[in-house]
């Protein structure tokens, strides 16, 4: 069986799994194998009863000390039971298993494996899986891999496809040289897919995910540098300076630039009178104030006769954006256009005749900027918002539609300098440190679940005043696989716990895009007071008047991503507040979020982040989302990196191009990263 084998060669899977997979991404034997795990479920010895603690997954052996019973609530029939051992009592719930009656009886023993939850105040372990003493004691200590799910797609389903592949897949060849596994300690390739599947044990895992991480940035970094390689620094046909218009713009604003900003300004204005392409990265904090540098630099080409164009990820940012260019530009007679995917047929081709007739000078928009069909007149600059969203490989096909304009990429990601460094190797990087003038530092807290009451009061309290909120979750739907909190069923709750008259609604990643951007426009408009949401807010809107930002079960999200998700607040002059709700009150996890309760600077959370972790936390949350890595995180992983980078910049182009020659795909996986034909 080939990697590029349709996943239908897999014994087992039909046209009914077949895309159930497909919701997955996966339509390949390659895409399969490349599904890893995103945890695993250790079988720990038996504890007793009163070892239960509120979040914990274990197991007791215990007998009947009542009869059950079953109850009935709506449509669900609800087993409940109080199980004893020598310690003490514990009462169990199952849902919709009124079968178990029947087996369940007095006076015999039972191994219960599941997680406790508190309800009423009491502990009680819901929904346990009943096993006997040699099913239990054939599953200590081993990992069982848990894989991302869709409905329907079961964790056994997954396994059972994912071991068929693994039998029958041609994982022979290895396109790391033989000198560089050995130099790292790597294990071969075909070893690593098989054990980061089914590790046998913790040290089997962490080779498996070591060398598969090591691959994914040797991978990334070899890319990079052929490109850079390939890349002479270019004369740049537009030479362009501030003129009247810029001076006039600074005059105008109601505030001073800070210090970060007139640095990143004064490096931008350098690069564009160089005489040379200018490639730069404004590396800021949430919020320092990246967009009005970004601004600055496309009057100047626009001032000059030329176009220039801001591709940001959402399309309620870009109309948010589009409104201050106009505000702020169109009084000094630039012609700002916006361009996004959910515009009708006839306006965007408008707009792009727009364009291609240079009848428009600056282009706000999304990835519509990048299509085929859309043609400039005069591009000179191009800047894309969020850099980490979009990857090199679209930062290349929007370079592509000027004739080598300059370029600039924004990035609110907290990244550690020495990373930064080896990441953004191609380009030329400002740190914009500092707060705009006006910005109240944000409060945080780290708090745990018995806070809940008092947060929601303080979120009644805050709405109360004009105010509005953000509740993340982690997660959409309620699933066998996955505790916590869900952004369906928690919006419910909530609206059962606040007065009518705050207006709550919710938004995640599985909606449609126009139902998604509907649903930010209404809340940037405060036509709603509370946002129940998943990550998708992490970027791609600005509601100044948002002064709370509650995160449910903190400790499953990175530091980086918390702290990004934390700049959705704090955007006005009010007091704003972040509430870091734990649902895992394990110390090491308080000991990490403690982290962004001291301190709002993104770097500095981000480098305090890489000393407490270490290379070693490799069952950690992913930090960064950034570049589309399956496994690696800058992060938890930099040492990996720097190594693979090392690796990478060992090896000559004559030796690059035999291994492209050797191992089929290699050609295709370094031209994922970057979108450019980099080695021939």
């Amino acid at each position: 069986m080939e990697l590029q084998d349709s996943i239908r060669t897999v014994k087992g899977v039909g046209e009914q799994s077949e895309k159930l997979f497909a919701k997955l991404g996966v339509h390949t034997v390659e895409d399969l194998l490349r599904l890893y795990p995103r945890t695993y479920d250790v079988y720990e010895p038996l504890e007793y009863v009163s070892q239960a603690r509120e979040g914990k997954t274990m197991a007791v052996e215990v007998s009947l000390a009542a009869k059950p019973r079953v109850s009935y609530v709506r449509n669900l029939k609800i087993l409940t039971c109080v199980m004893r051992d020598s310690s003490g009592q514990l009462p169990v719930t199952w849902f919709n298993m009124p079968y178990l009656m029947r087996s369940l009886k007095m006076g015999q023993r039972y191994i219960l494996r599941g997680k406790i939850t508190v309800k009423n105040g009491c502990l009680q372990m819901q929904q346990p899986k009943i096993l006997d003493r040699q099913e239990y004691a054939n599953l200590l200590h081993q990992m069982q891999p848990v894989y991302p799910l869709t409905a329907k797609l079961t964790n056994h389903m997954v396994t059972k496809t994912v071991k068929q592949a693994l039998a029958e897949a041609d994982l022979n060849g290895d396109f790391l040289p033989l000198e560089i596994r050995k130099k790292y300690g790597l294990v071969p390739h075909k070893t690593a897919v098989r054990d980061i599947h089914f590790p046998k044990n913790e040290e089997i895992f962490r080779q498996a995910r070591n060398r598969l991480v090591f691959e994914e940035f040797f991978l990334f970094t070899l890319a990079l540098q052929q490109m850079k390689q390939g890349r002479r620094r270019k004369v740049s046909r537009y030479m362009v300076q501030p003129g009247a218009k810029v001076e006039g713009l600074l005059t105008f604003l109601p505030y001073s630039l800070t210090q970060g900003q007139q640095g990143a300004w004064q490096e931008i204005t350098g690069d564009l009178q160089s005489g040379y392409v200018m490639n730069r990265l404004i590396q800021g904090d949430v919020g320092s104030g990246k967009t009005i540098v970004a601004i600055l630099a496309l009057l100047t080409v626009a001032e000059a006769g030329h176009q220039g164009a801001i591709m940001v990820p959402t399309e309620v940012l870009a109309g948010q954006h589009y409104e201050t260019f106009c505000q702020l530009l169109e009084p000094l007679g630039v012609r700002v256009g916006l361009l996004t995917g959910s515009m009708k047929a006839s306006e965007k081709r408008q707009m792009q005749e727009q364009m291609r007739n240079h009848d428009v000078d600056l282009i706000v928009g999304t990835h519509a900027l990048i299509q085929e069909k859309v043609e400039y007149a005069d591009l000179a600059l191009v800047v894309t918002d969020e850099q980490h969203r979009f990857g090199v490989k679209q930062r290349e096909g929007f370079y592509e539609k000027g004739r080598e304009p300059h370029m600039l990429v924004m990035s609110a990601t907290p990244i550690p300098r020495t990373l930064a460094i080896i990441l953004y190797g191609d380009l030329d990087v400002s740190r914009m440190e500092g707060m705009p003038q006006g910005r109240l530092p944000i409060q945080n807290c780290v708090v745990g679940t018995n806070y809940r009451k008092q947060a929601y009061r303080f979120m009644e309290k805050e709405v109360g005043a004009g105010h509005q909120v953000y509740v993340i979750c982690p997660m959409v739907e309620e699933s066998e696989e996955l505790e916590a909190e869900n952004v369906v069923d928690y919006t419910e709750m909530l609206r059962a716990q606040l007065p009518p008259s705050v207006r709550i609604t919710y938004l995640h990643g599985r909606m449609k895009p126009t139902e998604k951007n509907e649903i930010m426009e209404q809340f940037a408009a405060h036509e709603m007071d509370i946002l129940v949401s998943t990550t998708v807010i992490e970027v791609g809107i600005n509601v100044p008047n948002a002064t709370v930002m509650m995160v449910e079960n903190a400790e499953r999200f990175g530091l980086a991503q918390l702290h990004q998700l934390r700049g959705r607040v704090g955007r006005g002059q009010a007091q704003s507040y972040c509430i870091f709700m734990m649902g895992n009150e394990a110390p090491e996890c308080r000991e990490r979020l403690k982290i962004l309760e001291q301190s709002n600077d993104g770097f500095r959370v981000a480098e305090e982040d890489l000393k407490l972790r270490g290379p070693g936390d490799l069952f950690g949350i992913r930090q960064s989302g950034a570049l589309d890595f399956k496994l690696a995180d800058i992060y938890q992983d930099a040492i990996l990196l720097q190594q693979a980078n090392e690796a990478a910049a060992s090896l000559q182009k004559p030796e690059v191009l035999e291994l492209c020659s050797k191992y089929r795909g290699l050609q295709e996986q370094l031209e994922r990263y970057t979108g450019e034909i980099l080695v021939s």
